[in-house]
Parts: structure tokens; sequence; C-alpha cells
């Protein structure tokens, strides 16, 4: 396949009307893009970083569209299902342009398969930098039992705890990419995005957000528990109420991502009713320039 199969633009409009109806088709597995093209909407081009974002098409036989891309650094390209062939025609054409890549996002094979080739034509190392599985609600159970307390959407007098508990989520998490804490639960704020759960006694001990709709769905981000609160059921019970709510909203999907490597957490999804759908992996490459951030969207 010829590297020039692959359209680039850094026109957003452009790309979304040659690939809004492919990404719409499989709402679950293309996520991603399709909620983080709705923030670059609302947001402007630099709601993930100064750099412009870089969108891309592979057209099928017929015209149509059979593979996209998206990359709005510092975070790692994503890409959507891609056969080796197109996964080695895309490398070289982010070659060819002097893309700068610090990893990929992707399916699993996927990814695997953009690793392999961009290895091969830049001499530039890789490894995985997390295991994902993305999971949808089938069928919502409510925890055997509820901790004390009570859910409520947070607001503006929770904004420096939200900010807090960022930072703390990206650490534990082992996230480098991401907005400032401040314009972080800014944006969550304005679409009354973030969910806590709090003691009877008004003290806040978790927190879930979600995005706002797109494409007849929400995805469940950023579940949080400090540490020394957790293993008491705050989690569970927190991405049940934002799960319940997105369901009374008329919500077709709600979805999730997972770390591989946290049982606890994929344990807990599960006995709410959410089931797995496809498993994703992270590629970093080798440092392109010192503090090169990493992470998904």
């Amino acid at each position: 396949m010829h590297p020039d199969a692959w359209h680039l633009t850094h026109d957003l409009d452009d790309f979304l009307t040659r690939a809004d109806d492919f990404l719409r088709s499989r709402p679950a597995l293309h996520t991603v893009q399709l909620t983080v093209t709705d923030a670059l909407r609302r947001q402007g081009l630099r709601a993930f970083g100064e750099e412009a974002p870089l969108f891309g098409t592979l057209s099928d036989e017929t015209g149509g569209v059979r593979a996209t891309l998206l990359h709005t650094p510092p975070f790692p390209v994503n890409a959507t299902l891609l056969a080796a062939a197109e996964a080695d025609a895309l490398a070289a054409r982010l070659v060819d342009v002097g893309r700068p890549v610090s990893g990929i996002s992707a399916e699993h094979d996927t990814a695997a398969a953009f690793a392999a080739a961009w290895q091969r034509r830049t001499a530039t190392a890789g490894e995985i930098h997390q295991r994902q599985r993305l999971y949808r609600l089938a069928e919502l159970t409510a925890p055997e039992r509820l901790p004390e307390g009570r859910p409520r959407v947070a607001g503006p007098a929770d904004r420096d705890l939200l900010m807090r508990w960022y930072g703390e989520f990206m650490a534990a998490a082992g996230l480098r990419a991401g907005p400032d804490a401040g314009e972080w639960t800014d944006v969550r704020l304005a679409h009354d995005g973030l969910t806590l759960w709090e003691i009877p006694d008004g003290t806040p001990v978790a927190m879930a957000g979600v995005t706002p709709a797109t494409a007849g769905q929400v995805r469940v981000q950023t579940v949080y528990t400090p540490a020394h609160l957790r293993g008491r059921g705050y989690a569970s019970a927190v991405t049940a109420e934002v799960s319940r709510a997105a369901l009374e909203s008329g919500t077709g999907e709600i979805l999730l991502f997972t770390d591989l490597a946290n049982p606890t957490s994929n344990g807990l999804y599960q006995r709410i009713g959410y089931r797995g759908v496809a498993d994703f992996a992270v590629w970093e490459f080798a440092d392109l320039s010192p503090g090169r951030p990493s992470g998904a969207h």
C-alpha cells in the first residue's frame, strides 16, 4: 500500500466531512476519536496541547473511509483498526511529512503493527506502556451493599478538591500527558461531568466523570478514590451512579477503559454490569524530547 493512500489534514471540518459517518458506524470502537473531535469543536483546536492536531483518513476501493487517525500532541497517535500493510503505510506517511510521534494508542494488534512499522522506518525502539480493555455497560447491576452516603454532582465549590484528586489520579495511573488541572476541572464542571460520593457528614470520598454525549454514547472516566479510603465500596457506588444517570438520560452506550494491570478495577466494573468489547494498547517510542509525556485521552 502506498503511503499517499492516507489523506492528512489539520482541518477538523475537512476530517469530519470525510470521516464522521465512518466513526459513527462503530461508535464503541471509535469512542476516543468521537469524544476528542467533539471536545476540539467545543473547546478549540488547542484543547489538548499547543501543537496543531493532525487528522487522517484511509479510503477503500469505493472511495469510502476504512480507517482514520487522530494525533493531538503530546498524546500518542490514535488509530482505528488497521491491517499490517495499512499500519506500515501510515508510519511511512508520517515519516514522509516529518511528524514526530511519541507513541500509538489503538486496538492491541493495530498498535503492535504500527509500533513494528515505526521501528523499521525510524530505528526507534518502542515498548508497551499500558494494556487496556474497553468495556460496554450491558445491564446495570447495583452494588450488593452501598456504602453510607450519597452521590451528588460536583460544583464550583469543589474545584480545589477536584484539581487535587485529578493530579493524584494521573500520578496513580502513570499518565504524564494531560491538561492543566484547573483547565481539566473547569471543562468538566461546565457540563456537570463529575459526580462525587460523599459520606453522611458531607465529606467527598470518591469521584467519577463522564464525557459529554456524542454519537449516542458517553464514556466513564477518572474514577478515583484517595488511597486511604479504598476498599469501602465508594468507587463502585459512584461508578454505578454515573452509569445510572447516563442510562436515564437516554444514552445508548456507556463505555469505559480500564488498565488490565489493575484487577481490582476490572472486577469492580464487571460486577456492576460492564462487559469487555476489545483490548487496546498504548505504546511509547524512544524519547523525542526531554520530559516527553505519555498517556491516553
